[in-house]
């Protein structure tokens, strides 16, 4: 079962004397991120002077700066950190290489804010952090402005181009870091990609598989969040091939266990800290773990509610059947069971000598935060 006491996912566990902590590195984030969004609206509005952009109040930039700045937890750039930490014995460190890993860890939160745009588009969701998305917004602002054709289409479409300008400039960012780390953020990109692909195919076939759910887990949430990240570090330090593979065990179980906590807070969360509605993704049908434990589990009624044959998508008003129906049959418990296990294995990826032990103790903290958070 799941431990009670959780150290924060921004814990302040702390490097050598000589090497900067995760609260300076996300300061530096933060202060690199803030040049990169003024950039983008001076090159914007010096393109395009004195040209409204009409129906919206704020135009993309603004856009783009609101969701940068709307309280993320910056788990990929602090990844980032930790790797690049994790190999400070490296042969050939520099000082200047934290400022290469601000460089890829800014790369990585605007791709993280284009996916999230992207995902939402994609998903139908109303609310992200507390408040609606940004198509869902856009289209509120289409309807009071009286905006002609589809205000839906419309939140959409300026969603869409938010997205683009967040992967612009991401690309933007990666393209002046080294080749080794370039290329693991185009690998990085290309799962991302190819994770949302097989969660589309596989809640439009009915797939309650189980293998395919944890192969969409680890593409869209497990290698993008924790393991890429970590190996971007790693190269940022110049680390070999060893400590990279060692940090790849690592990610690939704290990873699942992130995906796993993502897929319990989106059924049995409190919305209040999560910022989403309760059960979108079973109404959606998505191939999660949890939906291909409960299709194995569950009998009767409820069996065939979730079993993936039926073309008629759930009825909301029997998500809270169905959530006491997996709690009765065990699957929430089995889930919890998994993610301890994940982590366990995660911690004894660590346990080989390949990592500074300053940094293995900042990446077991954050195993656990990304495990047992609430939101």
């Amino acid at each position: 079962m799941a431990e009670t006491s959780t150290p924060a996912i921004d814990g302040r566990a702390s490097a050598s004397a000589s090497a900067p902590t995760w609260s300076e590195t996300r300061d530096a984030l933060d202060r690199r991120l803030e040049q990169v969004l003024a950039d983008v609206e001076e090159t914007w509005f010096r393109l395009a002077p004195g040209v409204a952009p009409g129906v919206i109040d704020d135009d993309l930039p603004m856009l783009l700066r609101r969701l940068v700045q709307s309280g993320g937890k910056r788990i990929r750039p602090a990844m980032v950190h930790w790797g690049w930490l994790a190999a400070t014995a490296a042969p050939g460190r520099r000082a200047d290489q934290h400022a290469t890993v601000v460089e890829a860890a800014a790369a990585l939160e605007l791709l993280h804010v284009f996916a999230l745009v992207h995902d939402d588009v994609m998903d139908e969701s109303a609310s992200r952090r507390g408040r609606p998305t940004t198509h869902v917004g856009v289209a509120a602002l289409h309807r009071r402005a009286g905006g002609r054709g589809s205000d839906q289409r419309f939140g959409e479409s300026i969603a869409i181009l938010v997205g683009d300008l967040a992967h612009a400039e991401a690309d933007h960012l990666a393209a002046g870091l080294p080749p080794e780390v370039r290329s693991t953020y185009r690998t990085t990109l290309l799962e991302l990609v190819q994770g949302q692909r097989l969660d589309l195919t596989g809640a439009a076939a009915g797939r309650r598989d189980l293998a395919h759910a944890r192969s969409v887990a680890e593409a869209k949430s497990g290698a993008y969040t924790v393991q890429r990240p970590l190996q971007m570090g790693v190269q940022v330090a110049g680390g070999g091939l060893e400590i990279q593979h060692a940090l790849l065990r690592y990610g690939r179980h704290a990873g699942a266990a992130f995906a796993l906590r993502d897929d319990l807070l989106g059924l049995w969360g409190d919305p209040g800290l999560t910022g989403k509605p309760v059960g979108d993704d079973l109404v959606a049908g998505k191939p999660t773990v949890v939906l291909a434990l409960a299709a194995e589990r569950l009998s009767g009624h409820w069996r065939r509610v979730v079993d993936g044959r039926s073309v008629v998508p759930l009825d909301p008003h029997e998500v809270a059947g169905v959530l006491d129906a997996m709690v009765e049959a065990g699957v929430r418990d089995e889930v919890e069971d998994m993610i301890a296990n994940e982590v366990r294995v995660a911690d004894e990826a660590l346990d080989d000598g390949q990592v500074a032990p300053e940094a293995a103790e900042g990446l077991r903290a954050m195993a656990r935060s990304l495990a047992w958070r609430e939101a």
